[in-house]
């Protein structure tokens, strides 16, 4: 146990572990305290030299001292505890936790929010700012105080609980940490299923973002999450749906844990899809669980490993259950028709994906079709980016286009779409996605942009000249994101029609250098002649 100071010599410390707390730390810190005014920013972060000569003044063990006294003095712990954490936070203060093991641990144990919260802020700083991180993570096992983290993590209020979820993440990211957390031989001190088994609702959402967050590390805590059989957490979470808020939950953690490129490798061997399928086709489950259901599946399958570790029948089945939501009625709940439209777009990500939504299911005319209907702006947007990512713009050039049976059912539902409206035409169609709002119109130039590859695009785009006035006037987007995306659709023509037979068609020659214009001046420039500044000479009698 660390020394009490004496009461005077506390008053005089209290004073200038406060001033310590509130200076900005880009500075000196002066020898006498209070000398400077309210005015100071004290968002910096202290230097080493700076807590160096605080310490001098104010040695760790007597600061520590205070924690640890029976002194009843108003705002004491809040003082220290912002002190030291100002002091921990610099390398060199982070540099001395080694020799405060047992405090820490006794801080990870106590009642006091502000003292836990300061100890659990030493352990990240500690890690975080080791020079050795095996020799920061021999402490951490030396004073046991992994299992006192998951405790405050099951234990602790919002805010000490996002600090440890950092912490522990930290922890997983040096080799011999993530042995801790994992060991080889599976036999931990702290099993997280047995701890999330024997938990609240609470606590367990909490360990499952701790899995989250532990999944996204490395390929070593990913397997390691596999092998103890930790993604059941999430599968028995999502089954019982008797609490939506839960369930949401559980189903918002996922959505962040699928966003990790590899996720699916792992994900998809479970019973996870299926039971997403099974929440889609509840009807009676909410909206906003349904739609995020349908997003957590999208991305599961938007990587061309899905469908190499998945039955097709269970994608069938997904396709399926998306089907009747855009089925419904008009009264239906618009977030979710977006977000079953943005669900294909994510599947069609990939040429496997595409393929599948184009040859496999009746699907993919959802998309087309409400990327030209303009009864509902957010659904008619959805649908383009989504028919933008069938088509390939998120795909490398050469797995743009599709085999012939895909690419042949992708046209007929275009000219379909186009005879059963009143443009009549795939080019009349797309203009009318110009002439629309800019939010609409930067959409439809990444559709464009991704149809062009097809002969039969580039030819209904080429026959247009309103469609290449859009994408060749300089003026006609005021954003930088509009200008890009039309100048991307230019290029994207041009660069089509440069590999084409149409590009030897006496019809199309003026069309074809208004191209070459447009890419030359790139997508910022105007046509407005800039006149240049010139040298004005005039006589001295004027002045």
């Amino acid at each position: 146990m660390e020394p009490s100071p004496a009461a005077g010599e506390l008053g005089a410390m209290l004073r200038a572990a406060a001033d310590f707390a509130s200076y900005p730390g880009n500075v000196p810190f002066p020898s006498s305290p209070r000398i400077w005014g309210d005015e100071v920013n004290c968002s910096g972060l202290h230097s080493d030299d700076t807590v160096r000569q605080f310490l001098e003044r104010c040695p760790l063990p007597k600061l520590l001292g205070a924690l640890q006294s029976e002194a009843d003095v108003p705002g004491m712990v809040e003082t220290v505890t912002e002190c030291l954490d100002k002091i921990f936070s610099s390398r060199y203060g982070a540099s001395l936790l080694p020799s405060y093991g047992a405090f820490i641990q006794a801080g990870l144990l106590t009642d006091s929010k502000q003292i836990r919260k300061l100890a659990c802020k030493a352990v990240l700083h500690l890690l975080d700012k080791a020079e050795d991180g095996a020799a920061a993570v021999e402490t951490v096992v030396q004073h046991n105080l992994y299992p006192l983290l998951i405790n405050c993590l099951i234990e602790g209020d919002e805010e000490i609980s996002a600090i440890i979820l950092d912490t522990v993440k930290r922890l997983a990211q040096i080799p011999k940490g993530a042995e801790v957390i994992f060991p080889p031989d599976g036999q931990g001190s702290v099993q997280l299923g047995k701890v999330a088994a024997q938990s609240s609702s609470l606590p367990r959402i909490r360990i499952l973002s701790l899995i989250a967050k532990l999944f996204t590390v490395s390929s070593y805590t990913a397997t390691a999450i596999r092998d103890s059989n930790l993604l059941s957490i999430f599968e028995e979470e999502i089954k019982d749906r008797r609490d939506m808020l839960k369930t949401l939950s559980a189903l918002e953690v996922l959505y962040e844990l699928v966003e990790h490129p590899h996720s699916n490798i792992f994900l998809l061997k479970t019973n996870l899809l299926q039971l997403i399928i099974d929440i889609i086709n509840d009807s009676s489950a909410d909206s906003v669980i349904r739609s995020r259901a349908a997003l957590i599946s999208g991305r599961l399958l938007s990587s061309a490993d899905a469908f190499t570790a998945i039955d097709k029948s269970c994608v069938t089945n997904l396709l399926v259950a998306i089907d009747k939501i855009l089925k419904m009625e008009e009264s239906q709940n618009t977030d979710e028709v977006e977000s079953a439209l943005e669900t294909l777009g994510l599947i069609g990500t990939t040429s496997q994906g595409a393929r599948f939504l184009l040859t496999s299911s009746n699907v993919a005319r959802h998309v087309v079709e409400s990327s030209f209907d303009r009864q509902g702006r957010g659904r008619q947007l959805a649908a383009l980016h989504a028919f933008g990512s069938i088509c390939g713009m998120d795909r490398q050039e050469d797995q743009m286009k599709l085999d012939g049976e895909a690419e042949g059912n992708l046209k007929r539902l275009v000219y379909t779409t186009a005879a059963n409206s009143p443009k009549l035409t795939p080019s009349a169609l797309l203009l009318s996605i110009l002439q629309q709002d800019p939010d609409i119109r930067i959409a439809g130039y990444r559709v464009i942009s991704g149809l062009v590859i097809r002969e039969w695009c580039l030819r209904e785009v080429c026959l247009n000249s309103e469609i290449i006035r859009f994408v060749t006037d300089p003026t006609m987007e005021t954003t930088k994101l509009g200008m890009e995306s039309r100048y991307n659709c230019c290029v994207a023509i041009n660069k089509a029609l440069s590999s084409s037979h149409l590009l030897h068609e006496a019809s199309l020659s003026g069309l074809i250098g208004k191209l070459n214009d447009a890419v030359k001046r790139g997508p910022y420039l105007s046509d407005r002649k800039r006149v240049e500044a010139r040298p004005v000479v005039d006589t001295a009698e004027r002045f």
